[in-house]
């Protein structure tokens, strides 16, 4: 019992991050609620699959650290830029989906060089890659408080914003005044009691939840078969980089709060279980996946290492996807409460971007400049939309993911800067170990209840 009570914690720790990515690219490409649904299902069982891959492990495949794995947020502005590049809608998802499952492919069979490659990702370099997730995210969040349609009369109406900033409040109090686990959840509870508010509004929409089947399963390509497209590919392996880079330090982080330090072995473990989840992952409809930091968190608070109990979190996720109605609850929270919720959620993806900047050297000349100028290419598509609209479609998809192009220039920039010639000197030599030690130090202070 104690283990289904622990492994459900961390299912409802990161349940509102898991559910996010697949709103906002299927809010992007306009499915339906049923449609919605469906996606939202397969991304919690393509969840709990790389969860257990990664907790239990198979031959070389798995860290067998107690972690969640989840879509990541990283994925989502390269995505919707793929789906604002593709004229004919219903080829979105299958174009996503092929350029995920070539970047996994690719992440698995890159994993053991990877590990030891690590050290061209500092924290300058991760620090602004991990900012511009949460800044390019911002701008959906604030989409959603306004309403889910911008041709409504009620757009942006006072009643969408005071229901999304009534559940910012409720989640900012709880997190001010609670402790443990209610504060670890204090986002999925916002909601709920935002969408509870919102009943009486004539906002809230039960209709997914009757219209959803008790079981399913998420069935292969049931929005198509892939589609390859080289940006669309090129976009979603720099995503790939991105996450291999979070996950790096997740596991490090996480080897030193269960007292079993990440080896190169267990890393590179790691990677493949990340990558080939990844690579699965669309198979059944799903997106790009990797560990989930939040639960860190969870792990340092309650104490409870076994990588067992995380993998009965991974089995709730999976018996989650098989019950549509448990997927089309989060279709019932409407869209301003999600938008007052995602202030904090990707509001906090920017803040953890700027922690990791904090140690980043900046009182180097050399690291200021390679994250003022990778932030300003990064920004460019959020602030300037139309920048590159003289751009082939297929290099808009790159171009207009701030992520992608940011995380581009800061490797680059770091490269020339730190490690060619002269600059090498002044390199900010911030071993990966020595990061997972300050990444769980920061973990274990921010998780004590």
């Amino acid at each position: 019992m104690k283990m289904a009570t622990t492994g459900l914690q961390h299912v409802a720790a990161m349940y509102a991050g898991v559910v996010a990515p697949p709103l906002i690219v299927g809010a992007a490409v306009g499915l339906s609620g049923t449609e919605l649904t469906f996606l939202t299902g397969a991304c919690l069982f393509t969840a709990g699959l790389a969860t257990l891959l990664q907790t239990l492990g198979v031959w070389k495949i798995g860290a067998r650290l107690p972690f969640v794995n989840g879509v990541t947020f990283a994925g989502v502005a390269p995505m919707t830029a793929i789906v604002a590049a593709t004229d004919d809608k219903s080829d979105a998802l299958p174009l996503i989906f092929g350029a995920v499952i070539v970047a996994g492919v690719l992440g698995f069979l890159a994993a053991p060089v990877f590990c030891k490659a690590v050290r061209f990702f500092p924290p300058v370099v991760t620090g602004t890659v991990i900012t511009l997730i949460g800044i390019s995210l911002l701008p959906v969040a604030f989409g959603w408080a306004q309403g889910p349609d911008s041709r409504a009369g009620d757009y942006g109406s006072p009643t969408n914003l005071g229901l999304a900033a009534l559940t910012l409040a409720v989640v900012l109090l709880l997190r001010r005044f609670t402790r443990g686990f209610v504060k670890q959840i204090a986002v999925l509870l916002g909601l709920v009691v935002g969408t509870l508010i919102a009943i009486p509004f004539g906002v809230t929409d039960f209709g997914p939840v009757a219209d959803a089947d008790v079981v399913g399963f998420p069935t292969p390509f049931h929005f198509g078969a892939p589609q390859f497209q080289i940006a669309a590919i090129v976009s979603m392996c720099v995503v790939m980089v991105v996450s291999m880079t979070e996950s790096t330090a997740d596991m490090l982080a996480l080897g030193e709060i269960v007292e079993r330090p990440a080896d190169e072995k267990t890393i590179a473990a790691g990677l493949r279980a990340d990558t080939l989840g990844s690579a699965l992952s669309p198979l059944f409809n799903g997106f790009m996946c990797s560990a989930f930091a939040q639960n860190i968190g969870l792990v340092a608070m309650t104490r409870i290492r076994s990588r067992f109990v995380v993998a009965a979190g991974g089995g709730f996720l999976i018996l989650m996807g098989l019950c549509p109605v448990a997927a089309s609850l989060i279709a019932v929270v409407p869209r301003p409460v999600l938008g007052g919720a995602g202030v904090v959620l990707f509001g906090s993806v920017a803040a953890s971007g700027i922690q990791t900047l904090v140690r980043a050297g900046l009182e180097k000349d050399n690291n200021v400049l390679i994250v003022a100028v990778s932030l300003a290419v990064g920004i460019v598509p959020i602030t300037a939309p139309e920048f590159y609209h003289a751009f082939p479609e297929t290099a808009k998809i790159i171009l207009d993911s701030g992520i992608s192009t940011g995380c581009v220039a800061a490797v680059l920039l770091n490269l020339v800067f730190n490690h060619l010639g002269k600059g090498r000197e002044a390199q900010d030599v911030t071993h990966p170990m020595e990061a997972g030690e300050e990444i769980s130090g920061a973990t274990r202070a921010t998780a004590t209840p």
